[in-house]
């Protein structure tokens, strides 16, 4: 669970249990709750997927589909800052976005992967170029809960829509791998500077781009 950096809101007092609809103060049943929920609303998604622009109001209204169920501030930009130690790191956290930054952060990062012309990258290209907005867009972290399979949900709605389509269940199968693969691709800092590293993402987007084209 994403630690606060201050008093956090979104959980019950004296407890890392996020305040949710179903008042669950377990952290193994509320999980399981919250994926078999989210699991119903991404398949959904896969069939019907949410219209758009693909900036910031597009992923917020996916959020708040996916996460509808769960907590009543699906679809809003949190309002704390975040850390979560991260044993990749050596027990640091990856930077994510000041909550004065989240906006600013994502408007960058989704205006460059909407300027990106896909139809002229080769498939090397398009799985550097994709790796590297999802682990941008992914680094703002701009939810409290469920960034991760928000994120890989919409960075896959679009690469459908741009030509490029891609093995869902590549992600869906390999989570953790795809979580500590960006974590390491974000893994820079102000005072320790530059240790990302993306060759794991951009091998599973390029595995992805590979199955999903057959």
């Amino acid at each position: 669970m994403l630690l606060p950096v201050n008093d956090d809101p979104y959980v019950y007092p004296h407890t890392e249990i996020l305040i949710n609809a179903f008042n669950e103060r377990n952290e193994d049943r509320l999980r399981q709750i919250e994926a078999d929920y989210t699991g119903f609303r991404i398949r959904e998604l896969m069939d019907s997927p949410i219209e758009g622009d693909y900036d910031l109001a597009h992923l917020c209204r996916l959020h708040q589909y996916i996460f509808q169920d769960i907590f009543d501030w699906a679809g809003q930009i949190r309002v704390i800052n975040i850390e979560k130690a991260e044993s990749v790191l050596g027990g640091l956290s990856v930077e994510y976005s000041d909550i004065a930054d989240i906006e600013k952060h994502l408007n960058a990062a989704l205006a460059h992967l909407n300027e990106i012309g896909w139809a002229n990258l080769n498939i090397d290209e398009k799985a550097k170029e994709f790796a590297q907005s999802l682990a941008e867009i992914w680094k703002a972290h701009p939810f409290r809960e469920g960034n991760t399979r928000t994120i890989v949900t919409f960075c896959c709605d679009f690469a459908d829509r741009h030509g490029v389509p891609l093995d869902r269940e590549l992600f869906s199968d390999n989570s953790a791998y795809v979580r500590t693969a960006l974590v390491a691709a974000s893994a820079t800092f102000h005072d320790l500077g530059d240790r990302s590293n993306q060759e794991y993402l951009v091998r599973i987007v390029k595995d992805a781009i590979e199955h999903g084209t057959r």
